[in-house]
C-alpha cells in the first residue's frame, strides 16, 4: 500500500490540535488540551479569529457555513453537537446529544450530518433532531472523516497506539458499505479535511498540522 505524500508540515498555533476542517484558504482547528478554536489563514498562517468551545472539541465539520462540533463537556465527558457561528461564537441554547452519548467526528454532505463513534467502529447518519437514520459499521477505528467528491474519506487504525494509521474509502451506496484502504498514513493523525485541492490532518502530539496527497 502506498504512503501519503507529504506536502508541509507546519507547527500548529495552538496546542495538541484535534479537530480539523478547511474552508478554501481557512482552516479551522480545535485543541484538545486548550478547548480552543481558530481560525487559519493558511497563506500567511495566521490566526484570525478564535474562539473558546464549551468542551473538548473533538471534531467539527461545516454545515451550510456555521460550524458543528462534538464537544467533551462535564467531568463526564458527554458528548453533545454544538452549533458555532464563525466569528461570532457558540450559540449556548443549540445541542444534540450524541446517540449513545458516544461520538468524536463529525461530516456533513447532501443535507446530512455524519457522526463517526472511534471505539465502536460507526458511522451514523443523523436527523435534524439527532436521531440515528442509519448506522453503518466500519472495519477500523475511526479518528477522521471527510467528504470528497461524493465519497466518504475516513482515517482509521487498528490500534492508536501504533503508526499504522490509513485512509480508509466509504461506498455508501451498497448495503453494507463497501471500504478501501487507500494510503498509509505513518504516524499519529487525527481528524481530517479536504481544502478542494489537498488533505489535511493533525500529528497532535507532534503539536503539527499535515497537509498532504495521495
Amino acid at each position: 500500500m502506498q504512503r501519503i505524500t507529504e506536502l508541509k508540515r507546519l507547527a500548529s498555533p495552538i496546542p495538541k490540535p484535534q479537530s480539523i476542517v478547511a474552508d478554501g484558504a481557512t482552516l479551522w482547528v480545535g485543541s484538545r488540551e486548550t478547548k480552543q478554536i481558530v481560525a487559519i489563514d493558511v497563506p500567511t498562517w495566521q490566526v484570525k479569529w478564535e474562539t473558546m468551545a464549551p468542551g473538548v472539541p473533538y471534531g467539527m465539520t461545516l454545515q451550510n457555513g456555521e460550524l458543528r462540533v462534538v464537544c467533551g463537556e462535564t467531568a463526564d465527558d458527554n458528548r453533545i453537537i454544538r452549533r458555532c457561528v464563525p466569528y461570532h461564537g457558540f450559540d449556548d441554547a443549540w445541542g444534540i446529544a450524541c446517540p449513545d452519548d458516544t461520538g468524536s467526528q463529525l461530516s456533513w454532505a447532501d443535507g446530512t450530518l455524519y457522526l463517526s463513534q472511534w471505539y465502536p467502529k460507526k458511522v451514523i447518519a443523523l436527523a435534524a433532531d439527532g436521531r440515528p437514520e442509519r448506522t453503518m459499521s466500519m472495519p477500523h477505528e475511526i479518528c477522521g472523516q471527510v467528504w470528497v467528491r461524493g465519497v466518504l474519506h475516513l482515517l482509521t487504525t487498528d490500534d492508536e497506539e501504533t503508526t499504522d494509521y490509513w485512509l480508509t474509502h466509504v461506498q455508501m451506496a451498497s448495503d453494507p458499505v463497501s471500504t478501501e484502504d487507500v494510503a498509509q498514513i505513518p504516524f499519529h493523525a487525527r481528524a481530517l479535511a479536504f481544502d478542494g485541492r489537498h488533505f489535511w490532518t493533525n500529528h497532535r502530539e507532534q503539536n503539527e498540522i499535515v497537509c498532504f496527497d495521495v
